[in-house]
C-alpha cells in the first residue's frame, strides 16, 4: 500500500467546501458533519438519534439543498399509513381506470422524521425503499429516482410514544450518530446569529446529481489492500466470538464498514483506504447493529468501539 496520496478522485476542496458552509449553519459539528457525507456518498442511509431540538432536521435539509437533491419530509406518528408514504391508486371516472399518485417517497432524500414515533407497520414501509431503491404497489414494482438517500431521526427511547426500531430495519441504516448539545461558544453564537431557516433557504448546490453519482462510483474504486480487508474480516469475527454481545455484526455490515472507510478516504483526497479510515467510521457503523449479552441492553457507542479496537490488532 503506497505511503503517500495519489491523485485523489474527489477534489478535496470541493468535499472541504461543502463542510465548510454546512459547518457555518451546523456549529461545532464538524466531525458529524463529515459522517453525515461520507454516508450519503457512500450510497448508505443515516440514522440521527438524538433529543429534540438540536439541528437534526435542519442537518437533512441543508445537505439535501448543498447536494442539489429533491427533498421531502414525512413526519412520523402513531397514526401514519404506508400508504401515506409510498402512494395511492384513485379511481379517475374519466379513464374509467385507478392512477397511482405517488407518495413523498419519490424524492431523492427522504427525511423520516420521528422515525420512532410510527408503529412498526408504518415503519416497515421504509424497507423495501431503503434495500431495493424501488417500492412494490399493488404487485407493480416502481423504481426510486437516483441518487436516493433516507436521512431518518430518532428521539431517545425513554420519551413518551416511541416504538423501538427492529434490528432489521436498524441494519439498513449505514451510520448511527447523535450530534448532541452544543459547546458553549458555538451555542452562544447560535443564539446571537441568524435563524437556521434562512441560512439554509439560501445555500446553493455545490454539486449537480451526475457529479453526486460518479463520486459515488468513485467510492467503488477507491482501493482497499489484502491488509485492510483481513482488518475489517478481523472485526466480524471478533464481534460474533465476544461474549459481550449477543451476536455479532453481519456480512452486510461487514460491507457496510468497507465501503464507509473508502467514502472516509475520498473525503481525505485519497485513493486508498487506510487503517485509521475503518476506525473512523467505526462507531457510527458498527454499534447500533450490537446488543449486549442481555436482551435488548444497549451499550454506549464509545464505549463499544473502544472495546472492539483495543481487541482486534492492526
Amino acid at each position: 500500500m503506497s505511503l503517500h496520496p495519489k491523485s485523489s478522485p474527489i477534489r478535496p476542496q470541493l468535499a472541504e467546501r461543502i463542510l465548510q458552509e454546512a459547518g457555518a449553519v451546523i456549529l461545532g459539528k464538524d466531525h458529524e458533519l463529515r459522517l453525515a457525507l461520507a454516508c450519503l456518498l457512500a450510497r448508505g442511509h443515516l440514522l440521527v438519534e438524538d433529543l429534540p431540538g438540536v439541528g437534526k432536521t435542519t442537518l437533512a435539509h441543508l445537505l439535501a439543498r448543498l447536494l442539489g437533491l429533491d427533498y421531502s419530509r414525512i413526519q412520523f406518528t402513531s397514526d401514519l399509513l404506508p400508504a401515506d408514504v409510498i402512494g395511492v391508486s384513485v379511481y379517475d371516472r374519466a379513464s374509467e381506470s385507478f392512477r397511482f399518485h405517488s407518495g413523498p417517497i419519490f424524492s431523492q432524500l427522504i427525511l423520516a422524521d420521528e422515525i420512532n414515533r410510527a408503529t412498526p407497520k408504518a415503519q416497515s414501509a421504509l424497507l423495501e425503499a431503503m434495500e431495493e431503491r424501488q417500492v412494490t404497489v399493488e404487485g407493480e414494482t416502481r423504481p426510486l429516482p437516483e441518487p436516493f438517500f433516507v436521512i431518518a431521526t430518532q428521539n431517545p427511547l425513554f420519551q413518551v410514544g416511541t416504538f423501538p426500531l427492529p434490528e432489521s430495519q436498524l441494519d439498513r441504516f449505514l451510520m448511527r450518530i447523535h450530534l448532541g448539545y452544543p459547546a458553549a461558544e458555538q451555542e452562544k453564537a447560535l443564539l446571537a446569529g441568524e435563524d437556521r431557516r434562512e441560512m439554509v433557504a439560501r445555500q446553493q448546490p455545490a454539486l449537480t446529481n451526475a457529479e453526486l453519482i460518479e463520486l459515488q462510483k468513485s467510492v467503488v474504486r477507491l482501493h482497499a489492500a489484502p491488509p485492510i480487508i483481513d482488518y475489517v474480516h478481523a472485526i466480524l469475527q471478533f464481534t460474533r466470538g465476544s461474549e459481550r454481545f449477543a451476536y455479532g455484526l453481519s456480512p452486510r455490515a461487514g460491507l457496510g464498514l468497507l465501503h464507509a472507510a473508502k467514502s472516509w478516504a475520498l473525503l481525505a483526497g485519497r485513493d486508498y483506504v487506510m487503517p485509521e479510515d475503518v476506525q473512523a467510521v467505526l462507531p457510527s457503523v458498527a454499534v447500533h447493529r450490537l446488543t449486549g449479552g442481555e436482551p435488548g441492553q444497549r451499550i454506549g457507542d464509545d464505549e463499544v468501539a473502544r472495546f472492539i479496537l483495543t481487541n482486534v490488532p492492526v
